[in-house]
């Protein structure tokens, strides 16, 4: 594991659960960043992406 991957993970985590329940689009387009950013750092890792829905287990 990166540093640097995990730290992508980490803060693509923080913004999405900054954003995730906002109903503003603005709030929504950075929530969806942070998922991004999030997988970014999971693929860096060597890991799967989450691809479900947000705030889900579920793929």
């Amino acid at each position: 594991m990166s540093i640097k991957g995990q730290a992508k993970e980490a803060a693509g985590y923080v913004k999405e659960e900054a954003f995730e329940h906002g109903t503003s689009p603005e709030a929504k387009q950075k929530a969806q960043e942070g998922r991004d950013l999030r997988n970014e750092g999971r693929i860096e890792d060597g890991k799967a992406p989450k691809p479900g829905a947000p705030g889900t287990d579920k793929p």
